[in-house]
C-alpha cells in the first residue's frame, strides 16, 4: 500500500534512472495527453510531496502522478521485460538515455495511476499546495503539524493522520501502527489524546516514516518476521498483550478503510458492531491525498 516512505522510494528510483538524462520517448496513454511528446527535453529532478510525484522536466514542465492504492512506477533497462501488469493498465511510459559515452536508456512505466497530469512547474502548488508538512520532505515541521491535528479536537485521531491537509505522508498502515503505538484507538477524538501523546506524535510519525523509507520491507516493530503491530493482523494474537486483534471499517470523509486495533491494549471508543463508527464520532470530514 503506497505510503510516504512507498512515495519516498519511487521517487529515489526514479530520479536515479531518469534525472540529469535526456527523454528520448515519451508516450502517454491517457487520452489528455495523447498528443504530447516531451522527446529531446531533460528530466531536472523527481521530487516527493507526501504522497504525490512531481517529475520536473526542461521548459518549466512537471509531470504530476499520484500512486492511489494501487498505482505504482517500475524502471526497467533495455534488456528487461515489463512486468509491472498488462499493457492497458499501462498510463505512462517515459524512456531517457544516459550519459553520453554510454547510450543505453532507462525506461519508467507508470501503471494504474489514478492521477497523472501535467503542469507547468510554477502551477505545482495548484496539486499539493494544499498539504500539510510533509513527513519527509524539507518542509517538515512538527509544531505545524501538531497545530493542524488540533485544529478540530472532536474529529477522530484516525481520521486526522489520514488526512493529508493536516500532515502529508500517513496513510493506513501507519495510521493503525500509530495509534497502537501511542497505547489509543483510531476513534478517540484527538483532543482527548493524553498530553503526553500529544506532544509525542509527530516525532513518532516521522520516526517510523524516515525509519522505512530505505527498507524493502515496512517494519514498526524492530522483529523479524513480525513487521507490523496491528495492520492486517486481525484475529491473530496481539504482540504486547495476547488479545486477538480486530478490524472494522473507519471513514476518512471519502470511503471507509479498514482499521486495526488492539481491545485490550488501546484506550478509547470502539466502533459499533454495526457501523464500523465510534459513537464518540465527530463531524466527517473529506480528507484529500
Amino acid at each position: 500500500m503506497p505510503e510516504g516512505d512507498t512515495v519516498w522510494q519511487t521517487a529515489k528510483r526514479l530520479h536515479t534512472a531518469l534525472a540529469g538524462r535526456t527523454l528520448t520517448r515519451t508516450d502517454f496513454r491517457v487520452p489528455k495527453y495523447a498528443t504530447v511528446d516531451l522527446t529531446g527535453r531533460s528530466v531536472l529532478d523527481v521530487t516527493p510531496r507526501g504522497k504525490h510525484l512531481l517529475t520536473r522536466v526542461e521548459g518549466g514542465l512537471t509531470l504530476h502522478s499520484h500512486l492511489g492504492m494501487e498505482g505504482s512506477w517500475k524502471v526497467y533497462t533495455d534488456q528487461q521485460r515489463w512486468t509491472g501488469g498488462p499493457a492497458h493498465q499501462i498510463r505512462v511510459v517515459l524512456t531517457a538515455a544516459e550519459a553520453r559515452t554510454d547510450r543505453s536508456t532507462r525506461t519508467a512505466v507508470g501503471y494504474r495511476l489514478p492521477v497523472l497530469e501535467l503542469l507547468h512547474t510554477t502551477e505545482e502548488h495548484r496539486a499539493v499546495g494544499h498539504l500539510g508538512p510533509d513527513l519527509l520532505g524539507p518542509d517538515w515541521d512538527p509544531d505545524r503539524a501538531l497545530t493542524h491535528l488540533l485544529a478540530d479536537p472532536d474529529r477522530p485521531l484516525g481520521e486526522a493522520l489520514l488526512d493529508q491537509r493536516n500532515l502529508a505522508g500517513i496513510g493506513n498502515v501507519y495510521k493503525s501502527e500509530l495509534c497502537f503505538l501511542l497505547r489509543v484507538t483510531p476513534w478517540l477524538p484527538v483532543g482527548a489524546l493524553p498530553a503526553e501523546h500529544t506532544a509525542h506524535l509527530p516525532v513518532l510519525a516521522k520516526k517510523l516514516l524516515e525509519a522505512n523509507r530505505d527498507r524493502p520491507i515496512r517494519s514498526t516493530t524492530g522483529r523479524r518476521g513480525q513487521d507490523l503491530f496491528v495492520y492486517g493482523r486481525t484475529h491473530r494474537p496481539c504482540l504486547r498483550c495476547g488479545t486477538p486483534i480486530r478490524a472494522a471499517d473507519q471513514g476518512d470523509g471519502s470511503r471507509e478503510r479498514p482499521t486495526y486495533w488492539c481491545p485490550h491494549c488501546q484506550a478509547g471508543p470502539a466502533p459499533s458492531p454495526m457501523s464500523g463508527t465510534a459513537s464518540h464520532r465527530g463531524t466527517r470530514h473529506r480528507t484529500t491525498n
